[in-house]
């Protein structure tokens, strides 16, 4: 059994994992965010709660390779079985520890913690003290992105925090797998799931992206790329603050501002 001296910090998560399902959000850590890996001092990652099988974990340190070829990938898991099932897997940069949101990496500050479908399990009372742990163990720079997908990783969301606080939400979707931007909402991540009801900010969004949407509609023409493209355009001269622009629209992906979708009642980030 691989033990952590230390009680980890989390519950265990259902543990489902699947090839390429978090592929979207590695491709924005290792595309507009690489930088920060490029910067560190201790380049550093983290795959928090990677699950049953530590696939993801393979992924990502494969992805951010391509960016810094001396990353250090670090899979952390609360079941002491899973990490000891993923140990034959380690190599020179990739390697596996029992933990949870405490992070037991020898007092090293990651530059970036992936936490993908994990902080969903928690109540609204208890995420933000998980946000907070985090955020006190980055690097400087460094970010922690607590993100939510389906399955296969058609419809993605992620919110970035840095060591300050919470600075973006980030919505990915494949093209084809919906019919209204809005259909992302069941899988939007904790800190926003259950905010989206008339009076919350990331209501409005979603129903301007929705308008958006359908008022570009003679765009499909072109196909679905041009008229989601077409319909970031309408919210950014609506004065959203989006954060990316064409290169990243293209892939189905958008990126706002955190202050426009905060949560407005109870605990405010």
């Amino acid at each position: 059994m691989v033990q952590n001296p230390v009680k980890p910090v989390g519950n265990m998560t259902r543990g489902t994992t699947n090839p390429n399902r978090l592929r979207r959000v590695d491709r924005w850590l290792s595309g507009p965010e690489a930088w920060r890996l490029r910067r560190a001092a201790d380049p550093l990652v983290i795959d928090l709660g990677y699950g049953a099988a530590p696939t993801t974990a393979v992924e990502l340190h494969h992805r951010m390779g391509s960016v810094r070829r001396d990353v250090s990938v670090v899979g952390i898991e609360i079941d002491p079985d899973r990490v000891l099932a993923a140990k034959p897997l380690e190599r020179s940069g990739l390697s596996f520890r029992q933990g949870g949101f405490e992070l037991p990496v020898d007092g090293r500050r990651p530059v970036m913690v992936r936490a993908f479908n994990v902080l969903r399990q928690y109540g609204e009372d208890e995420y933000a003290a998980h946000w907070d742990m985090v955020r006190s163990r980055l690097a400087a720079g460094g970010i922690f992105v607590d993100g939510t997908c389906d399955e296969i990783g058609r419809r993605s969301t992620w919110v970035v925090l840095d060591p300050s606080g919470p600075v973006s939400l980030s919505i990915s979707l494949r093209f084809g797998a919906f019919e209204r931007p809005s259909d992302v909402a069941e899988r939007l991540p904790k800190a926003l799931i259950h905010r989206n009801v008339p009076g919350e900010r990331i209501h409005v969004f979603l129903r301007a992206m929705d308008k958006a949407w359908l008022d570009a509609a003679p765009m499909a023409s072109y196909g679905t790329r041009q008229r989601w493209i077409a319909m970031c355009r309408t919210l950014r001269s609506q004065g959203w603050p989006l954060l990316t622009g064409p290169s990243r629209w293209r892939l189905g992906e958008i990126t706002v501002a955190w202050s426009a979708v905060a949560p407005s009642l109870g605990r405010c980030r």
